[in-house]
């Protein structure tokens, strides 16, 4: 479980990101965190696995105060992987990326090559182990810096803008690959501004404007919320704003539709179910 109470921060105490921030994560949930830039979601999910502390107020990770907690002790439980993968990324091949985290836990040779094997054939990255990370496209980059995280198998993971730079294929395979994680009991975390990923992956978002909380509930119900929108500078899911076209027509269309499934059944009742 993650607790994160009244937390503030301050970059060299000039721009506040986080102004009293609460949250609490439990394990097993899949949850996005959305919010304009500079709302400070990232510097969110950095106090999560410690690379930022907090100026005041506490972060629990399973009710240990993680300022008596060092980043690599963190690093065994949270897996955290960022927006650019060239702040990641440093050595000469795509295995010795993934293998380093693994040696740095612990693990002999040949189960760090084992489980290197196995993740990158998950991530669609077979035949990439030789290759130098830098000579690979933007995607791809992003895919060999979440292997070095998924290979450790930390029980969170989070991810910053996971989904730019790939296309709907490597989308849907970053979902599934989250959703069995998932089910698998790894608490899923992701920071991002693609609605349409949140709305048909993740059950519980929370949304984000000039450092603090302004919303936290199931995703359909705040990302139909126009005020969230609004004040988020988010674009509404293109089902919500398929129903609020068809409710000027049809008045008992509700605007609170965010899932394909809700707007196909809904088109079906008008139509006669045909």
């Amino acid at each position: 479980m993650l607790k994160i109470d009244d937390v503030h921060f301050s970059y060299d105490g000039l721009y506040t990101a986080l102004r009293g921030v609460s949250l609490q994560i439990d394990q097993g949930e899949r949850i996005a965190v959305v919010g304009t830039n500079g709302a400070g979601k990232t510097t969110l999910v950095k106090h999560m696995n410690g690379l930022i502390r907090p100026n005041s107020g506490h972060v629990f990770l399973n009710d240990r105060d993680t300022k008596k907690m060092s980043v690599a002790e963190m690093a065994k439980t949270v897996g955290l992987v960022f927006q650019s993968p060239d702040h990641q990324l440093f050595l000469e091949t795509v295995e010795k990326e993934v293998v380093f985290g693994l040696r740095n836990l612990g693990y002999s040779e040949e189960e760090a090559k084992r489980r290197c094997d196995d993740t990158l054939a998950r991530l669609g990255l077979e035949g990439f182990a030789d290759r130098s990370p830098f000579t690979l496209s933007g995607g791809e980059r992003k895919r060999v810096a979440l292997a070095s995280v998924l290979a450790t198998e930390p029980k969170i993971l989070a991810l910053d803008e996971p989904t730019i730079g790939q296309d709907a294929y490597q989308k849907k395979m970053l979902a599934d690959l989250l959703t069995e994680m998932n089910s698998e009991g790894c608490t899923v975390i992701v920071v991002t501004h693609d609605i349409e990923f949140v709305v048909e992956y993740f059950p519980r978002t929370v949304a984000m404007s000039g450092g603090l909380i302004v919303g936290d509930g199931p995703t359909n119900a705040l990302l139909s919320n126009s005020m969230i929108i609004e004040r988020c500078s988010l674009s509404a899911p293109q089902t919500t704003i398929a129903a609020i076209a068809l409710k000027k027509n049809f008045p008992q269309v509700s605007d609170r539709i965010t899932s394909v499934q809700e707007l196909e059944d809904t088109i079906l009742n008008l139509v006669g179910g045909f």
